[in-house]
């Protein structure tokens, strides 16, 4: 059926698309292009888009070539049209200052390491324009003593030059790094992608292992029946899904779920997640991976009220960035922090050492 796009002036330009889609950019390719593929032509092209988001956005069907979806590796030629559409209204994304209470591990002049809480979304994004850990970051920065920092004046958080060096899910507790220069985010930036950072979480999972140790290693890109959740493939199956490794390590073992500590080798959306159910174990709670099902244990219905219990202890993915490590950009120190699970989280775990099979059979 044909649809209207709308371009962020208004302009209409018709054609047959599955859904309304609003365009976010667009371009014919100059005459003197050579072949490139569409992901880096759009990097080289787009202010303040990194090669990463397009790629999100390709594997999303959101990047057109001459009317039609195409994938990352697509090479545009002089001619086409290239156009970069969204599922929603263009918003602006300009991040102002709001009071909401940080955690704060470290900060010094260069970077700034917090201790995010379960529930918090990371930065702006479709239905998450405000109260964000971007918008307090920008509070915090506007009220910044001058104690911590040597910068003439306040650092804009809406420079995409400084700001998150990484990212975890709203509902995921943990720690999270922040560069506060522009050196000092090439420096951490270049850490992460050389894998010489350290990242460990917890995480309560359904099941038992037979192992005490072990290594998942899976591909991940978008579902194609759900594009809101990622899952493992075949490289030769699915060509843009990126390397994940992840290794765990039983921590402690209770009847019908495990704590377990997961390293990152690699940092891909929703890994843990993804890698975890993969091998049989989805996270406690986590309901878009089915994690919020009873998937072992008794068949009681006392022991279906102790599980609604948990689930209500901690209505969300159990999950914690529990360590961060990392060489100081300017100083070349390691430094290695580490933050306590959450209230919630603690509550949970602490259920489950006190949980006895016998008075639910």
């Amino acid at each position: 059926m044909v649809l209207t796009i709308m371009t962020s002036e208004q302009t209409e330009i018709n054609t047959i698309v599955e859904d309304e889609l609003w365009e976010r950019w667009r371009c014919e390719v100059d005459k003197g292009q050579g072949k490139e593929r569409v992901d880096k032509y759009l990097a080289e092209h787009m202010t303040n888009t990194s090669r990463n988001r397009i790629q999100t956005a390709a594997d999303a069907g959101n990047v057109w070539v001459n009317g039609k979806p195409v994938a990352s590796s697509y090479k545009v030629k002089p001619g086409d049209v290239v156009q970069v559409l969204l599922d929603h209204e263009p918003h602006d994304f300009t991040i102002t200052p709001e009071n909401i209470p940080l955690d704060i591990v470290y900060e010094d002049e260069d970077v700034l390491v917090v201790n995010k809480p379960a529930g918090l979304v990371v930065h702006p994004g479709h239905g998450n324009y405000e109260h964000t850990l971007l918008h307090a970051l920008a509070w915090h920065f506007s009220h910044e003593s001058s104690a911590i920092t040597n910068h003439q004046s306040p650092i804009d958080i809406n420079d995409p030059s400084i700001g998150l060096v990484h990212r975890i899910d709203k509902d995921t507790s943990g720690l999270l790094l922040i560069a506060k220069t522009p050196e000092a985010k090439a420096n951490l930036g270049k850490q992460f992608f050389d894998h010489t950072t350290e990242r460990t979480y917890n995480a309560l999972v359904w099941g038992t292992f037979r192992e005490d140790s072990g290594t998942i290693e899976g591909a991940l890109a978008r579902d194609n029946r759900d594009r809101t959740i990622y899952r493992v493939w075949d490289p030769e199956e699915c060509p843009q899904a990126k390397e994940a490794v992840t290794h765990w390590q039983v921590l402690e073992r209770f009847p019908y779920v495990t704590l377990v500590e997961c390293k990152l080798e690699t940092g891909r959306t929703h890994q843990i997640r993804v890698h975890m159910k993969h091998i049989g174990h989805p996270l406690f709670a986590d309901e878009k991976y089915g994690g919020m099902e009873i998937l072992k244990g008794l068949r009681t219905q006392k022991y279906k009220q102790y599980i609604e219990n948990c689930f209500a202890l901690c209505p969300r993915q159990v999950l914690h960035a529990r360590t961060l490590g990392f060489t100081h950009p300017r100083t070349g120190e390691r430094m290695l922090f580490d933050s306590q699970w959450p209230e919630d989280m603690t509550n949970l775990i602490n259920k489950w050492r006190n949980y006895e099979p016998n008075t639910l059979g």
